[in-house]
């Protein structure tokens, strides 16, 4: 299916169109999951090529970034699924034709149907296929901010579990949802770098291709800064998984604490029994020559010393702060 889209009072408005005929008017084609012959159709009708899935999945340049007979061939991988926590990369084609753009996706990335909802106001959007372009990235660019701010406080708030933690549940329980929390938007972060080296490179053609042409200033402007905006973010990206790195090797190294505290107080608890169980041992060997058998206070006499023998070595390792 296919949605046609042209621009009035500088606003975005839905256009009836078929693959057998699209009116001139339209400035925006966009083709989501086309089913079988419906492609063809349009490429025949607009007299463009459109990419196929497995030219979209490609991943050298060559094969993302080219121009064909004045057209402008442009793939991006964007995140979508956030929303839902599983979060995915899917590839969006943006062909950039003088008079019109079409794009080609196989799902439908949150920051499509948010710059639909913005671009329906008048005075939002320009009436050329290059301001609709960048508006489109500007969109993903600014969700994929969004994305990355709110990681950011989930992390701040799983480093002050981790190194703050508040009385109430078990170390253990806290380590494991922290680890899980890490690993979960360690995946996210990931994603959205691969998303965003994916998109400047895009603005980075984009914004040669369109060098001494009659682009507007303001298109022009909007790259330029989608161009930085995506670097800070990309950097960004990077400090958060420097950050998820630390606090993973924090939690492992905590881990690790919490396991010889417990072995300790094993091998602690071995030797404080040591003691008495040889006291116990030697008076159950039941000798007829042991002088304490025939001892009317010999049993009591071996049950204090036995306590005694445990006591005196708990006491020495809390004196020399092993416990």
């Amino acid at each position: 299916m296919f949605n046609a889209y042209g621009v009035q009072n500088e606003a975005l408005v839905r256009i009836e169109a078929t693959a057998d005929a699209v009116p001139p008017e339209v400035k925006w084609v966009d083709l989501l999951q086309p089913i079988q012959g419906e492609d063809k159709a349009l490429e025949k009708c607009l007299g463009i090529e459109i990419p196929t899935r497995e030219e979209m999945l490609e991943i050298e340049p060559s094969s993302r970034l080219y121009v064909d007979h004045g057209v402008r061939y442009m793939t991006a991988t964007v995140l979508c699924n956030t929303e839902l926590g599983t979060p995915k990369l899917t590839q969006i084609s943006f062909v950039l034709a003088p008079s019109r753009l079409i794009t080609v996706r196989y799902d439908t990335p949150k920051p499509i149907n948010l710059f639909l909802n913005r671009s329906q106001k008048q005075g939002s959007v320009q009436p050329t296929p290059e301001a609709i372009l960048t508006g489109l990235l500007d969109t993903i660019v600014d969700r994929i901010a969004d994305i990355l701010e709110r990681v950011g406080e989930e992390i701040e708030a799983a480093s002050t579990r981790i190194f703050r933690p508040h009385a109430g549940g078990s170390r253990a329980e806290t380590f494991q949802t922290v680890l899980e929390t890490l690993g979960t938007k360690g995946d996210l972060i990931s994603k959205a770098r691969e998303s965003l080296v994916s998109i400047n490179r895009l603005l980075l053609f984009l914004a040669t291709e369109i060098e001494g042409s009659k682009v507007s200033k303001d298109v022009r402007a909007l790259l330029k800064s989608q161009s930085r905006d995506v670097e800070s973010l990309t950097q960004h990206c990077d400090a958060l998984s420097n950050k998820i790195t630390f606090l993973l090797d924090a939690v492992l190294g905590l881990i690790g604490i919490e396991q010889n505290n417990i072995v300790k107080i094993f091998a602690v608890l071995s030797v404080v029994f040591m003691p008495p169980t040889l006291v116990g041992t030697i008076y159950g060997m039941n000798f007829k020559a042991m002088p304490e058998l025939s001892w009317e206070w010999g049993y009591p006499v071996a049950l204090v010393l036995m306590v005694a023998t445990g006591v005196l070595p708990y006491l020495w390792f809390r004196k020399k702060g092993w416990l």
